[in-house]
């Protein structure tokens, strides 16, 4: 499911997430090139280009989740959040989106 988060940063810059495995993402540009944000509670890792500022992808802070947060039916995701609006000829108006509150999730 593709996901539109409402969070001041994902707002901001119209991130429109869909959710892959660490297996069936491949990287042309390596790691090492993009440029690494992190911000709260320094869990969640946004990579941008450090020429353009494009954000194609994230690691979700939901990797981290302390035992409260599970205890609380969130759950732990290991992959990567791909945003859709980077990728050329996607239709983003073509498939169903989940809203995710993330304007919600506690504060450090």
């Amino acid at each position: 499911m593709f996901s539109v988060c409402d969070c001041s940063i994902c707002h901001k810059r119209g991130a429109f997430v869909f959710r892959v495995a660490n297996e069936d993402v491949r990287m042309i540009t390596p790691l090492s090139e993009l440029t690494l944000y992190q911000w709260g509670t320094m869990t969640a890792e946004d990579y941008f280009c450090p020429v353009c500022g494009i954000l194609p992808l994230r690691r979700p802070r939901t990797r981290h989740m302390s035992e409260e947060d599970m205890r609380k039916g969130v759950t732990v995701f290991d992959g990567w959040a791909v945003n859709t609006r980077f990728l050329d000829a996607f239709d983003v108006d073509s498939v169903p989106r989940k809203a995710v509150h993330g304007s919600r999730l506690p504060l450090p």
